[in-house]
C-alpha cells in the first residue's frame, strides 16, 4: 500500500494497553501505512509518530487525568487531518471515559466527539466480525430509555445511513439488511408491545417501497440464525440485543465502525485493560483487524 495518504492511529489511554497495541503495528504488514498520534516516548518499532507528549509521567495501570487534554488534542488533530485529506482514515485505540471526565473535560465517548468535530447529526455504531455486521439503533443508554428513543424518524435515518454506508464504504451494491424487533417475538402482533407493529414495521415498509432491501421486524432470536435468511447486516434495536452475538462470534478480532461520518473510522472492540497494561499480555488482534478493515474501506487494501 502506498504511504502517500496513510491511516492515522490514535494511541489511546497511555496507562492502558493502547501504546502496546500500537507498537505491535510495527511488526505488522501495515507498519509503513500508518501514522501514530501519541507520545513519541511510548511508541517504538520505527513507526511514524505525530508527537503529542503527556505532561505527566505515564505509569501502566495507573491513569492520570492530568494527561487527558493531550488525548483530546490528539483526537482533534487526527480528525482534522482526515477532513483535509492528509489521512485516508482513522483508527482509534481505547480511551477511559471516566479518566477524561475526572479531568473536567465533557466527554461521553469517541463516537460523540467525532460526531461533534465533523458536524454529524446521527452517527451509527456498526460492529464487524468477518462477514457478520451488526448495527445498533441505540447505543449507550438505559434499557428503559430505548423504546422512547426509537422513533420513526430516528429509525428511518439510522436505516438510511446503514444502507448508504454499506454501499459506499463496504462496496455492497444492494445490501440486504435484517431488522430486529424491539420486543420478544417482535411484539407478537401487539400482544408483547406495540413498537414493532406501530413504529418499526411501517418504517421498513416505507423504505422497502423506496427500493431498500430490508426484512423485519424479526425476533432477535431468529434474525441472527439461518432462519433469518441471507444478510449483509443486522440492525439491532439496542446494545445488548446485538453485541453479545457479535462478540461471541468474533471476540478478539471484532471491529467497531462509526457510520454516518464524512471520514472512515474504525476502532477496537475492547477497553483499556488497565489490569494487564505493561505486562505484554494484550491481544493485538482487534487493532490489527481495525487497521486492516479501515485500509479496505479506504480502497487501499
Amino acid at each position: 500500500m502506498a504511504p502517500d495518504r496513510p491511516l492515522v492511529v490514535t494511541a489511546g489511554e497511555p496507562a492502558g494497553i493502547g501504546p502496546e497495541l500500537c507498537n505491535a503495528l510495527g511488526e505488522s504488514p501495515y507498519a509503513d501505512d500508518v501514522v501514530i498520534i501519541g507520545d513519541r516516548r511510548l511508541i517504538k518499532g520505527g513507526l511514524r509518530v505525530i508527537d503529542t507528549p503527556f505532561p505527566q509521567a505515564v505509569i501502566p495501570g495507573s491513569p492520570n487525568p492530568a494527561n487527558a487534554q493531550s488525548l483530546i488534542d490528539g483526537l482533534i488533530r487526527a480528525v482534522n487531518g482526515c477532513l483535509r485529506g492528509e489521512f485516508s482514515g482513522l483508527v482509534t485505540a481505547p480511551l477511559a471515559k471516566s479518566v477524561i471526565a475526572d479531568a473536567g473535560i465533557p466527554f461521553t465517548g469517541h463516537t460523540e466527539l467525532l460526531a461533534e468535530l465533523t458536524n454529524t447529526p446521527l452517527p451509527v455504531m456498526l460492529l464487524v466480525a468477518g462477514e457478520l455486521r451488526v448495527a445498533l439503533a441505540s447505543t449507550h443508554m438505559p434499557l428503559s430509555a430505548v423504546p422512547g428513543y426509537i422513533t420513526k424518524e430516528r429509525l428511518r435515518r439510522v436505516i438510511e445511513i446503514l444502507d448508504n454506508d454499506l454501499r459506499s464504504k463496504f462496496d455492497i451494491e444492494n445490501p440486504e439488511i435484517v431488522i430486529c424487533g424491539l420486543n420478544p417475538h417482535a411484539g407478537e402482533g401487539g400482544h408483547l408491545g406495540y413498537e414493532d407493529r406501530d413504529i418499526i414495521a411501517p418504517v421498513i415498509e416505507e423504505l422497502v417501497a423506496k427500493g431498500l432491501h430490508l426484512r423485519g421486524p424479526l425476533p432477535a432470536d431468529t434474525a441472527f440464525t439461518p432462519a433469518g435468511g441471507r444478510k449483509d447486516a443486522v440492525l439491532a434495536m439496542y446494545h445488548d440485543q446485538g453485541l453479545p452475538v457479535l462478540k461471541y462470534a468474533g471476540f478478539g478480532h471484532a471491529v467497531n465502525v462509526t457510520l454516518g461520518l464524512p471520514i472512515i473510522r474504525t476502532s477496537v472492540d475492547h477497553g483499556t485493560a488497565f489490569d494487564i497494561a505493561g505486562t505484554g499480555k494484550a491481544d493485538t488482534g482487534s487493532l490489527i483487524a481495525a487497521v486492516e478493515l479501515a485500509a479496505r474501506m479506504a480502497g487501499r487494501g
